[in-house]
């Protein structure tokens, strides 16, 4: 990780850490010596990890640029510096495409994309100004290959790893570093909460099943968190786990028509069949 002066604590946010990776992260992050403030929308439990791990908590809507704003430069200001910001808020968004509605595609744009460009556009100043820092993206395996059935979440994953990798390339000569996260399907809430508060699909109802079927065995969140701090510790621009989302991810870069053709045999093998109409 970004070295710092003798004697200087580290500081980390990371939002969405009430659960899941952002839950695992802070622990292990904290676990590490770093000061870690967990920001939420799920207050209750946001409280119950920090109260857990010894962290401090703020709630926070991502989709609030201000308050996404204020939250950073707080920290910034009680801490005296801002050394690590994991962006890793997000939401599940599943079903076929047809089945979706706008407020499915809002909705994952607004907490998926533009979450992590609230909390760029709130860090990035400060690590530019202090001339250290890195950023975290969380992203997705569906940001990298052919990831059917959920195509909101398919493409703010892939304007993630897009805005991560060219930010990177910007920084570099600044002193800040930027990597973007990539996980496969991992064992976490989200695939219990597809759809948040948005109308019901097939395919979110079996979110987990679905992933199972897709992946095999789904990823422990303790396991992609020592994945994660070793790529950040590396500063490694991505950072994609388990070995078998490395495959698939060097599998579309190679054979990019290929991924298509293995995602559509991948249609035909989740698509749920739909209900008789001749039924009465």
């Amino acid at each position: 990780m970004n070295p710092l002066p003798a004697g200087r604590v580290k500081c980390a946010i990371v939002t969405g850490g009430a659960s899941g990776i952002g839950r695992a992260l802070a622990r292990d992050l904290s676990a590490r010596g770093v000061a870690v403030t967990i920001a939420d929308l799920d207050e209750a439990a946001g409280k119950r990890v920090a109260a857990e791990f010894g962290l401090d908590f703020a709630p926070l809507d991502v989709t609030d640029a201000e308050a996404v704003a204020a939250l950073f430069q707080r920290v910034r200001q009680a801490r005296g510096r801002l050394d690590f910001v994991f962006n890793n808020a997000g939401i599940a968004i599943g079903g076929a495409t047809e089945e979706l509605s706008l407020a499915h595609w809002d909705k994952a744009v607004d907490v998926n994309l533009r979450g992590v460009v609230h909390g760029v556009h709130a860090a990035y100043p400060i690590m530019l100004e202090q001339g250290f820092g890195h950023l975290v993206n969380t992203a997705s395996m569906a940001g990298l290959v052919p990831a059917p059935f959920m195509l909101p979440y398919t493409t703010t994953k892939h304007a993630v790893v897009g805005l991560s990798l060219a930010l990177r390339a910007e920084a570099a000569a600044r002193g800040v570093r930027v990597s973007v996260v990539c996980p496969g399907f991992t064992d976490t809430p989200l695939l219990d909460h597809a759809n948040p508060g948005l109308p019901e699909t097939e395919m979110g109802r079996q979110a987990r099943s679905a992933a199972v079927r897709a992946q095999g065995r789904l990823y422990s969140v303790d396991a992609l968190s020592r994945d994660i701090l070793r790529g950040v510790a590396r500063n490694q621009a991505l950072i994609v786990a388990p070995a078998s989302g490395r495959m698939a991810w060097r599998g579309a870069r190679m054979f990019p028509a290929g991924a298509v053709r293995a995602a559509a045999l991948a249609v035909r093998r989740l698509r749920v069949s739909p209900p008789d109409k001749t039924d009465i």
